[in-house]
């Protein structure tokens, strides 16, 4: 589903959405309500959010949607705005992803396949000023809520919050990439996370990464 208040722009996503064999624009929406109704009713997989609309605006309705994690949608975010509270809240909202306008076709089409699959896309120009704002802001960890990890898990999680694949975790830990998946896959079931994003919200919530200096 295509959320945005443009009509252009809700047909330029949907044209390169449907121009690909594997994928299907099945609603377009115009505002956050027009979003919330349609998702409850057409149940899509992926919605493309804009933030700033008329009325409902994107976070309200990300957070909306994203309500039941047994039938929420992926969210990947696209707006013109890069500033960090739009990201934070995003995420925060529940969305998967967070993409910029102005990306290329392709970056559009990896990103919704990225969050469809149950990953997390973030743009790299946002990804390190995203990391930034828990400087300082995180609160004292809670050693309860990660008593439930193996160590093996707790590394893994401080790795995904530090913005590594599958494939980089597998190398540095010297073990498959199945085998971290599986570590992925039981720490977000144990801490009772929809995926990789809110685990890394979390690791920087609890203090257990901490953004690297530049």
């Amino acid at each position: 589903m295509v959320v945005d208040d443009q009509a252009v722009v809700r047909a330029g996503f949907a044209a390169i959405v449907d121009a690909e064999p594997d994928l299907q624009v099945v609603a377009e929406a115009e505002d956050g309500a027009r979003a919330v109704q349609l998702g409850a009713e057409l149940a899509p997989d992926v919605v493309l959010m804009d933030i700033r609309m008329p009325g409902m605006d994107g976070l309200t309705a990300t957070r909306l949607l994203t309500a039941d994690p047994a039938s929420a949608p992926r969210v990947l975010v696209l707006t013109t705005f890069d500033q960090d509270a739009y990201v934070h809240d995003a995420l925060r909202a529940g969305a998967s992803g967070f993409l910029l306008k102005d990306a290329q076709p392709e970056e559009l089409l990896a990103g919704i396949r990225i969050v469809a699959s149950g990953e997390a896309m973030l743009a790299p120009t946002v990804t390190r000023r995203l990391i930034d704002a828990f400087a300082g802001t995180a609160p004292a960890p809670d050693p309860a809520l990660l008593e439930s990890l193996t160590p093996r898990e707790r590394e893994v999680l401080t790795l995904v919050a530090a913005g590594h694949t599958n494939a980089e975790i597998a190398d540095a830990l010297g073990v498959t990439t199945g085998t971290v998946k599986s570590h992925v896959n039981a720490l977000l079931g144990k801490l009772g996370l929809r995926d990789r994003v809110q685990a890394t919200i979390l690791a920087y919530d609890l203090g257990l990464a901490r953004p690297r200096k530049r």
